[in-house]
C-alpha cells in the first residue's frame, strides 16, 4: 500500500470515530440525567416541575438548535457547526458541575440539549456528504450505534457513582451532613466524567476537512477536489467532482424558492414529519431519562435500579446492532411494524402491572391535613395514624405539597429507621404549607420491579431494532434531495418538541395520576404508529433514493 492510500485509510477511520463521538455525546445528552435524579433534588431545593424541565431541557434546546442548525451548516460550513457543538457541550458539563440552583442547571442543560441538536442534524450531513456511496450505510449505522452506546456509558457512569453514594451513605450511619456530601458528588461526578470525550470531540473536529459538497456549492472547486483527496484516490475524487458539478448545474434549472411546497414534495414531507413525531410519543427519551426513578418507583433499591437501568441500555445497544444488520434483508417496514407492535404490548403489560399495586393506595389527604401545625407537617407511619398495614407488608406514605413555589413530593415507608414524614416550616414559603395529595400503600416489591424491568426489556429491544434504526434511515430516504437539508430541520423540530412536551409533563402526570397512566397514553399514541407505518409507509428496501423520488412523484400524479 502507497503512503497515499495509507494516509486515505488512517483519515477515513480517524473521520469516522470523531463522527461516532458525536453520537456518543448525543447519547450521554439523553441518558445522563437517568441516575443524576436519585441525588440531584436532595442537595438542591428543587420542585417537581423544575426536576421535570431540567429533563424537558436536553430536549428543549435540542429543539431550538435543531430548527436552525441546517441553516447555519449551509452558511457557515458542516466542520464549523460539529465545532461549535463540541463547545457547547464542554461548556454545557461546566455549568452544571458548579451549579448551586436551578437557573444555572437549567442554562446548562438547556446549552447541552443545543449541543446535541446541531450534533442531531449536522453529523448526519457530514457523513453522508464526506463518505462515498460504498460506506454511507455503515457510517450511518456507526453513528447510530454510537448514540445507543453514549446511552450505555450514562448508564454506567451512574451505576459508578450510584454503588459508591450508597456505600458512603450506609457508611455515614445517619450523618446528615455526610449524607448530603456524597449525595453531592455522585451527581456532579457523573456529569464531569462524561466532558472527556466532548474535548476529544471539540479537538478532533478542527482537523476534518469541510465537506466537498458544501465547498463546491460554495465555488470553492479546488478546496473540494483536496477534501475528496483524503478520502479517495484520485480516480474516484475525479469522478465524484464531474458528479457534483452536474447536478449542480441541473439544480440551477430549477427555480429553489419554496420547493418544499411543491406537490411532489409535500406527502413524503409530511409523512417524514408523522413518522418521526411519533417516534417520540413511543416515549423513548422520558423512559430513558426517568427509567431509574421508575424502576425505584416499581420497589427495586437505588442500586438495582441502576443495575435495572444498565441491564435495558445495554439491551438497547445490542439489539441496534440487530437492528442494523436486519434492515437491508428484512425491509425497513417488516422491523417498523414489528418494533411498534412490541412496543404497544410492552406498554400495556407494564401499566397493568403499574395499576395492580397503585390502585390499592388509599386516600389519606384528610388524616395528613389534620397533622400540619405552623406550617408544617410531622406524621408517624403507623397503623394508628393511616390505618392497618396490607398482609403485613412494608407500606408507604407519598404526600405532594405546594408552598407556593411549586409541588414537591415526600415519601417515607413505614420500615425506615425513623418512620415518620417530616415537612419543615419553610421561612423563604411565599404561601402557607397546602398538602394536595397524600397517598397510603403497600410498597411494591423487589419481583414487581424486575417484572417492570422485563417490560422495558422489552419496549427496549422492540424499539432498537425497529423503530430506532428505521426512522432515521427512513428520514433521510423519504425526504427528496432538493429539500433535505430544510426538511430535516423541521422534522426534527417536531421531533424535539414533542419529546420535550412528554418528558416536561410526565412527573405532574405521575404524581397526580400514577405510572400506569403515562404506560396506557404510550401504548395508544405506539397503536397509531403500528396502523401508520402497515398502511401509509412504502417499502424502501433495495430502492435507490432516486427510485423513492420517482414513486411519490407518480403518486402525485395520479392524485
Amino acid at each position: 500500500m502507497s503512503a497515499n492510500a495509507r494516509n486515505r485509510v488512517l483519515y477515513g477511520r480517524f473521520l469516522l470515530f470523531i463522527a461516532g463521538l458525536g453520537g456518543l455525546l448525543y447519547g450521554i445528552d439523553v441518558g445522563i440525567i437517568a441516575a443524576a435524579l436519585l441525588y440531584l433534588n436532595k442537595t438542591i431545593n428543587l420542585s417537581i416541575e423544575q426536576t421535570s424541565l431540567l429533563v424537558a431541557a436536553v430536549l428543549g434546546g435540542g429543539t431550538v438548535s435543531s430548527l436552525v442548525a441546517g441553516f447555519f451548516a449551509d452558511w457557515f460550513g458542516r466542520k464549523k457547526m460539529m465545532i461549535v457543538s463540541g463547545f457547547m457541550f464542554v461548556v454545557s458539563v461546566g455549568l452544571i458541575v458548579v451549579s448551586q440552583g436551578f437557573v444555572s442547571l437549567f442554562v446548562g442543560r438547556l446549552l447541552q440539549g443545543m449541543s446535541g441538536g446541531v450534533i442531531a442534524v449536522v453529523v448526519p450531513l457530514y457523513l453522508a456528504e464526506c463518505l462515498s456511496s460504498k460506506r454511507r450505510g455503515s457510517g450511518t449505522a456507526i453513528f447510530q450505534f454510537m448514540l445507543t452506546f453514549g446511552i450505555v456509558v450514562a448508564a454506567l457512569t451512574g451505576f459508578f457513582y450510584t454503588r459508591q453514594a450508597e456505600a458512603a451513605i450506609t457508611a455515614a450511619a445517619g450523618n446528615q451532613e455526610l449524607i448530603r456530601l456524597a449525595q453531592n458528588h455522585a451527581w456532579r461526578g457523573m456529569f464531569l466524567s462524561v466532558i472527556y470525550p466532548g474535548i476529544i470531540f471539540f479537538l478532533g473536529s478542527f482537523f476534518l476537512s469541510e465537506t466537498p459538497r458544501w465547498l463546491i456549492r460554495r465555488g470553492k472547486v479546488d478546496a473540494a477536489r483536496a477534501a475528496l483527496l483524503r478520502s479517495v484516490s484520485p480516480e474516484e475524487a475525479e469522478i465524484e467532482m464531474r458528479e457534483m458539478q452536474a447536478l449542480i448545474l441541473e439544480n440551477k434549472k430549477e427555480q429553489t424558492s419554496g420547493s418544499l411546497f411543491k406537490r411532489k414534495y409535500v406527502w413524503p414531507f409530511l409523512l417524514a414529519c408523522i413518522i418521526l413525531s411519533l417516534n417520540q410519543t413511543t416515549g423513548i427519551n422520558s423512559v430513558m431519562a426517568y427509567l431509574v426513578i421508575i424502576l425505584k418507583q416499581a420497589g427495586m433499591t437505588a442500586s438495582h435500579a441502576t443495575q435495572g437501568d444498565v441491564v435495558v441500555k445495554v439491551l438497547n445497544c445490542v439489539m441496534t446492532i440487530i437492528g442494523v444488520a436486519l434492515v437491508d434483508r428484512k425491509g425497513r417496514k417488516f422491523l417498523l411494524n414489528l418494533g411498534t407492535a412490541g412496543i404497544v404490548i410492552a406498554f400495556l403489560a407494564g401499566g397493568i402491572v403499574f395499576h395492580s399495586f397503585e390502585s390499592q393506595k388509599r386516600d389519606v389527604l384528610s388524616r395528613v391535613q389534620t397533622s400540619v401545625a405552623n406550617n408544617a407537617l410531622t406524621i408517624p407511619i403507623n397503623e394508628s395514624t393511616l390505618g392497618p398495614a396490607e398482609n403485613g407488608r412494608p407500606m408507604a406514605l407519598t404526600v405532594l405539597y405546594s408552598t407556593g413555589s411549586g409541588n414537591k413530593v415526600a415519601t417515607v415507608l413505614s420500615n425506615d429507621p425513623v418512620p415518620v414524614l417530616t415537612i419543615p416550616a419553610d421561612t423563604t414559603a411565599t404561601s402557607p404549607l397546602v398538602i394536595k395529595r397524600a397517598q397510603y400503600g403497600p410498597v411494591p416489591t423487589e419481583t414487581t420491579g424486575w417484572l417492570i424491568t422485563i417490560c422495558l426489556a422489552l419496549f427496549i429491544t422492540s424499539y432498537s431494532f425497529g423503530p430506532g434504526v428505521v426512522v432515521w434511515l427512513m428520514l433521510s430516504e423519504l425526504m427528496p434531495t432538493r429539500i433535505r437539508a430544510m426538511g430535516m430541520g423541521i422534522a426534527l423540530l417536531l421531533n424535539q418538541g414533542i419529546s420535550t412536551l412528554i418528558a416536561g409533563v410526565f412527573l405532574p402526570v405521575v404524581g397526580n395520576y400514577g405510572y400506569f397512566a403515562m404506560f396506557f397514553f404510550w401504548a395508544g399514541c405506539t397503536t397509531l404508529y403500528f396502523l401508520t407505518s402497515a398502511f401509509l409507509v412504502p417499502e424502501t428496501k433495495g430502492k435507490s433514493l432516486e427510485e423513492i423520488e420517482m414513486y411519490f412523484e407518480r403518486n402525485s400524479v395520479k392524485a
